[in-house]
């Protein structure tokens, strides 16, 4: 059932698990709980939909503001969390991920790539994106076109794949599911306030959360979960300091530490001598996927760097050589583009000449435009499947590389609390993102061995300018809004947060869920990986309530 913390009575609710944050992963887990015959406490600090009022509670302070987005831009504060915002993109890590890897800086996982493997059929399910094969070849068939026609890469290889969601929005495709469940109770309007400790420490009795009037409501369970995301898991944990004077799990000064997004860019030219495949396939239940250029796992340990994949893109949008009408549409009509994305589109202001020619190659790439604009419509905003993003063949014959990489950990890349609070008193969240001399070595590598694949391949040219690599990795500082190892997980409490269970040490019932738990943030958009690994402590929760 769906309630609301203010028309509650002031009596202590009571669950099994409570579960605090119902986004992507909070709603999973309670449903797969339930189904086991558990009772659920799923709490969720906004309501239905996402407001201006409490949005407000996310709003904190970017030390290096060229560097990171505001913290409120990617979070979503209502059921289902930012999965209203997301995309859609689906890829598991890679087994490599999960590897001790000496160069490196702290890579190691508790855990192994089967422990979370054996989830990804779990996690498509629940994210609507089909089976759990992220092959190519095994999809598809080998006679598919070649994504680029003639390349065979040392280094790289095209038949991983990306599969994506509807994107499903959480909070409304399961909100039935949610509300006609016996076994759930949802709270919205509830953030918590409060994660109240015995008197030694080891563990939580029960968790307050203030509702609208101002008044607390408290939860009792056998087991808690924090499952707000990488960034609000650090303020409740540290916020929280009547027992554990440095916050719960903050004895070594490891909470909101080692935070990781991506490193993304967009750079050079590639013109290949055959045919270009780029476009997305759909499969046979409907689902669309695209095939992407991605570094062997024996290439990053001959070079010791960390995981990267690329797309074939268009070149950049302000550069009217591309001949596109589309582009240039969308140049000219910049304003309709999504804030969010118009520094990534749109980087480059033009001259008086530049706009003529973006003019120009709209008047004369009309059909070219027309059948874009149906596709946006009808493929893109009215489908209930959408067509995931734009793919452009630029006339010119000419594609830059779009990638996305592996951050490496770093202890310095910290999320922690502000000076200034909100309006329960609560302290906002300070952010302090760095990049490393890895990150920079892993893009200038895979640069410089794809150049070498297609040359030697015959495939094509790729020219870049080796000098702007570091100016084109920190175009768009930490990528994504994907919040990754503040709460990391280990064997040893030293260097870790968590426990391989997602238990914070030392503590005997309160878990963390989501991508704080992470380690390492891999070349993947991590949200199905998220999933996975929820739902595998999900299964250890119901082994526990044995």
């Amino acid at each position: 059932m769906i309630l609301n913390a203010q028309e509650l009575s002031l009596a202590p609710l009571e669950a099994d698990v409570c579960l605090a944050g119902a986004g992507f992963v909070g709603i999973a887990m309670a449903l797969d709980l339930a189904d086991a015959g558990l009772n659920v406490v799923l709490l969720e600090a906004g309501n239905l939909d996402k407001t201006d009022a409490s949005q407000e509670f996310y709003r904190g302070h970017v030390v290096d503001q060229s560097l990171h987005g505001p913290l409120e831009t990617f979070r979503w504060r209502r059921l289902g969390g930012t999965s209203g915002a997301w995309n859609g993109r689906c890829v598991p890590y890679d087994p490599i991920d999960f590897e001790d890897r000496p160069w490196i800086h702290e890579s190691h996982w508790p855990i192994g790539y089967d422990d979370v493997a054996r989830y990804f059929p779990l996690a498509n399910k629940y994210l609507e994106a089909g089976q759990a094969d992220y092959q190519s070849e095994s999809v598809f068939g080998k006679n598919q076109p070649e994504m680029i026609e003639g390349f065979h890469g040392n280094a790289f290889t095209t038949n991983t794949m990306e599969r994506f969601s509807a994107p499903t929005d959480l909070g409304v495709r399961y909100r039935q599911r949610l509300a006609a469940a016996e076994r759930i109770r949802v709270v919205l309007d509830a953030p918590v306030v409060e994660i109240r400790l015995d008197e030694q420490g080891s563990s939580v009795t029960s968790l307050f959360v203030q509702r609208p009037d101002g008044q607390r409501l408290e939860v009792r369970a056998g087991r808690y979960v924090l499952a707000a995301g990488g960034m609000e898991t650090v303020r409740l944990l540290l916020s929280n300091r009547q027992v554990q004077k440095n916050g719960i799990g903050n004895a070594n000064d490891l909470v909101g530490r080692y935070y990781q997004a991506h490193i993304a860019g967009t750079i050079g030219s590639f013109k290949p001598k055959g045919k270009i495949f780029n476009d997305y396939q759909v499969d046979d239940d409907g689902v669309y996927c695209r095939r992407r250029l991605a570094l062997k796992p024996e290439a990053q340990r001959e070079y010791q760097v960390g995981g990267f994949i690329a797309r074939l893109h268009h070149t950049r949008i302000s550069d009217p050589a591309h001949g596109s009408g589309i582009l240039s549409a969308l140049r000219l009509g910049r304003t309709l583009v999504p804030k969010q994305w118009r520094a990534r589109l749109i980087d480059e202001e033009n001259t008086p000449g530049e706009m003529l020619h973006h003019l120009k190659n709209v008047v004369t790439d009309v059909p070219a435009i027309m059948g874009f604009t149906r596709q946006m419509i009808f493929d893109r905003k009215l489908a209930e499947r959408k067509y995931p993003s734009v793919v452009v063949q630029p006339p010119s014959g000419r594609y830059s590389i779009d990638f996305h990489a592996e951050q490496e950990p770093n202890w310095s890349s910290v999320v922690r609390l502000g000076t200034e609070k909100d309006a329960m008193g609560i302290p906002r969240l300070e952010v302090e993102w760095h990049y490393t001399p890895m990150d920079l070595k892993t893009i200038e590598v895979a640069l410089k061995l794809f150049a070498e694949d297609a040359q030697n391949s015959g495939a094509g040219v790729y020219e870049y300018d080796s000098g702007s690599v570091l100016k084109e990795m920190t175009r768009y500082g930490a990528y994504g809004g994907h919040h990754l190892g503040t709460a990391r997980m280990g064997e040893d409490p030293a260097h870790s947060v968590v426990n391989a269970d997602c238990r914070i040490h030392g503590m005997s019932n309160l878990f963390v869920a989501g991508g704080a738990v992470f380690p390492t943030s891999s070349q993947a958009n991590p949200t199905l990986t998220i999933m996975a690994i929820a739902l595998r402590l999900a299964d250890h929760l119901k082994q526990e309530a044995v």
